[in-house]
């Protein structure tokens, strides 16, 4: 074990964490989930997507408020370096121990809040970036691994169920931070002045904007639908920029102050096995299968083999297809069911729908991984890949469907097939570690996992990207679709400029897919529902790739194991 450094943080150092004689190794997992549980919030990043997207405007975005698509990629750079901080931390982690991996963690993620609340407040978005997604981003990835190395050494006999009780928390953090968030944001908002109804208040549009006079002279305004006016207490009608608040701001302090001393609580509770330490009365028995490895491979030498490689498309890829989802799981819930069930398809439903998808994230990393502890790594995956491909390719079918016959099956069945991918999407990084050390040994595998985790990072850049321009470039067409069938004169009544000016009331946003079906012909068929339906075919094709990757998996070749004598862990049962 390495020597304790000098200084004023040598005392997180892990030469003076180790257990004694009679410890009980139970007492570790809860510090992990309690760390998990903080910085798996980021799974409930699209509760802030609403706000963030018009948080000048409150009620309705303005043409200064942050777009969809700027905003989501907040959570993308979170991911990003989440990733990128792993793949770095692994060996210091194992120099170090978890302790200052998990104390460092709650500075950044905690300190990552406070900035982000700078930059709502101040309306400077690449704030957010710098505190939310890259310093919170390496909390994320510092906070990630902490726990993992040293799980899976205190659980030896039940490698799945160890790796998915250190990542559980992590899926599970949105069920909490879920209506958190949602109670926070409403107890800080505050609408913004309001003019009056629409045909009440004389308005002018200048390049796609719309302006009043109000008693302190021309403003700039937003006219808001009963529907987006209600959450804040108002009616529809004109209100003016700037004079409200969406609560943003106040609730990402909140949060930073709360998690930085939950994390750093927690982070004092771990503590690692003693050397040659096993479970009393558990004799180690060599592996029926020949894809659990008795032997290790160094962390160096891991990246040289194919199966690192095999694994990293793997992870990335059903990552990919399962993030860009989550990130945007509010939104599309309501856009897709929101139009044509609108008595069911409250905001109310759509929030519980993010608590729902938290509760399957968590409960399926621990139920998936410690299934693949009886029928394999290897089977668990094919599991994930052969039963999502067929889910996501299922969801474009409810969504058109129910846009011309809205019957409760297709949003039951929507509901239902989302579930299911997403236990699966959290047991795919719950059964990864488990799936490598199984592979390349348990001497090196936290620092193996933190480099694998970049196929994490790719996945957050790959899977928002996916989903928001192959989204918006349906929108666009929808746009395009609907203002030619809607006669000219009663879209310059309703949006006050030519349909000439299309572009620039887009851009303004203005002109909406909601707006112009108020105007559209009768029996005009609503797209919303059909947005995401190219992005689910190609995430099914992701995992048709990452399927194969999986079925021609072997054991690693003998001249890539490592000689050195490892003492702290022991082959698995």
């Amino acid at each position: 074990m390495s020597n304790a450094p000098s200084g004023a943080l040598g005392f997180l150092h892990k030469s003076h964490i180790v257990a004694g004689p009679g410890f009980n190794r139970w007492r570790v997992p809860p510090a992990s989930i309690a760390i998990h549980l903080c910085i798996g919030s980021v799974y409930a990043w699209s509760v802030f997507n609403p706000p963030l997207t018009r948080e000048l405007g409150v009620v309705a975005s303005s043409a200064e408020d942050w777009s969809l698509g700027s905003v989501v990629w907040i959570f993308s750079v979170a991911i990003v370096f989440l990733g990128l901080a792993a793949a770095f931390a692994g060996k210091w982690l194992e120099e170090v121990g978890p302790r200052m991996v998990g104390v460092v963690a709650a500075f950044l993620w905690g300190g990552g809040f406070v900035i982000g609340s700078l930059g709502i407040s101040s309306h400077q978005l690449w704030l957010i970036y710098l505190g939310y997604g890259v310093l919170g981003g390496c909390g994320l990835g510092l906070g990630y691994v902490s726990p993992v190395s040293t799980l899976i050494r205190w659980f030896p006999d039940r490698r799945g169920m160890a790796t998915g009780m250190a990542i559980m928390g992590f899926g599970g953090g949105a069920m909490i931070a879920a209506p958190v968030k949602g109670w926070l944001l409403d107890l800080y908002s505050r609408a913004p002045d309001f003019l009056g109804a629409a045909d009440t208040v004389a308005t002018t549009v200048e390049n796609g904007r719309v302006f009043a006079e109000t008693a302190t002279g021309r403003a700039e305004v937003v006219i808001a639908t009963a529907q987006q006016a209600a959450p804040f207490g108002g009616e529809a009608g004109v209100y003016v920029i700037g004079t409200g608040n969406t609560g943003a701001a106040a609730t990402f302090l909140t949060l930073g102050i709360v998690y930085f001393v939950v994390m750093l609580l927690a982070s004092f509770q771990y503590r690692v096995p003693a050397e040659g330490w096993r479970p009393e009365g558990w004799v180690p028995k060599p592996a029926a299968s020949g894809m659990v490895s008795q032997n290790n491979v160094h962390i160096d030498q891991a990246l040289k083999t194919p199966q690192f490689w095999q694994l990293w498309v793997m992870l990335c890829f059903n990552v990919t297809a399962g993030i860009g989802v989550i990130g945007v799981a509010k939104t599309m819930m309501s856009e897709i069911f929101g139009s044509v069930m609108p008595l069911v398809v409250t905001a109310a439903f759509a929030s519980t729908y993010v608590l729902m998808i938290s509760v399957f994230n968590m409960v399926g990393r621990f139920f998936w991984a410690s299934t693949s502890d009886y029928i394999g790594r290897k089977a668990t995956y094919m599991c994930f890949f052969v039963l999502g491909t067929l889910l996501y390719l299922s969801i474009p079918y409810f969504a058109s469907t129910v846009a011309t016959n809205p019957s409760m099956i297709y949003l039951i069945g929507f509901y239902a097939a989302t579930m299911i991918i997403f236990s699966m999407y959290g047991g795919g990084f719950a059964t990864i570690p488990a799936y490598l050390a199984d592979m390349f040994g348990t001497m090196h595998v936290g620092g193996i996992h933190g480099r694998l985790l970049t196929a994490w990072s790719t996945a957050g850049v790959l899977g928002p990207l996916a989903i928001t321009s192959l989204r918006q470039m349906s929108v666009s067409n929808a746009i395009a679709d609907l203002a030619g069938r809607i006669d000219p004169a009663a879209f310059a009544e309703r949006f006050g400029a030519p349909i000439a000016q299309l572009d620039q009331l887009v851009a303004a946003k203005t002109v909406t897919i909601a707006g112009l079906m108020e105007i559209a012909p009768a029996g005009t068929v609503d797209p919303t529902p059909s947005l995401y339906n190219t992005t689910m075919y190609c995430m099914a094709a992701l995992l048709v790739v990452a399927f194969f990757a999986n079925l021609f998996m072997r054991p690693v070749r003998e001249h890539h194991h490592h000689d050195e004598p490892e003492l702290q862990a022991v082959p698995v049962e």
